[in-house]
């Protein structure tokens, strides 16, 4: 089967021993909003802020954010297939960075993973696509620590990054979000934090 991303330039890619060819593909907004809205209508992505949201929405919210230069939406594809919707941003620059104090070389990261086809069980998914992105975030990049911020009420994501080897920070409030051209309502959240130390001592 043809990559219909194959012509696509990655920031990163990645042979991930005992998963996959993993690709770190720029967000390309009209091509890719479609899979997107799909992705963050269902349920099991409430936490990501979309639900109800039309496409049209969907797609201008990701072409706000090609418009800065703090934040930045990536797919991520395994394979030749689409199998997460990765954002990075500096903390400094977003709401978070009101409720920790940010150190050089910190970035800011959500990670949405693409539903499983036919809710079939994918032992070691998350994993594989975590070890391309901390390599892309962390070398590629050149940052020292990610910050995470999973709502409190999510914790089946909060788990997953622990897993992973996040440490668990403070519980705060980000504050609301109300400008012309974005609304992000306040949250209750999980701060938890992966220095490249941890990431890369196996």
């Amino acid at each position: 089967m043809s990559d219909p991303y194959a012509s696509r330039p990655a920031v990163h890619e990645q042979e991930v021993d005992g998963f996959g060819r993993v690709r770190i593909l720029p967000l390309d907004v009209p091509a890719d909003a479609p899979l997107l809205h799909r992705w963050v209508s269902q349920e099991r992505a409430v936490f990501w802020g979309m639900n109800g949201l039309t496409e049209r929405q969907v797609a201008e919210i990701y072409a706000h954010m090609d418009t800065l230069e703090t934040h930045h939406a990536f797919l991520v594809v395994k394979d030749g297939t689409p199998a997460a919707l990765l954002q990075t941003y500096e903390p400094e620059a977003d709401r978070v960075g009101e409720c920790y104090p940010v150190r050089p070389g910190d970035i800011g990261v959500h990670l949405l993973i693409a539903p499983a086809e036919d809710g079939a069980a994918r032992h070691g998914w998350t994993a594989g696509l975590a070890t391309a992105i901390t390599t892309y975030v962390f070398h590629g990049m050149g940052r020292r620590r990610v910050v995470i911020d999973p709502d409190v009420a999510n914790e089946k994501a909060i788990a997953r990054f622990l897993r992973l080897g996040f440490r668990a920070g403070p519980v705060v409030v980000l504050p609301e979000v109300d400008l012309p051209d974005v609304y992000v309502p306040e949250k209750k959240a999980q701060l938890a934090f992966l220095t490249h130390e941890v990431a890369f001592r196996r």
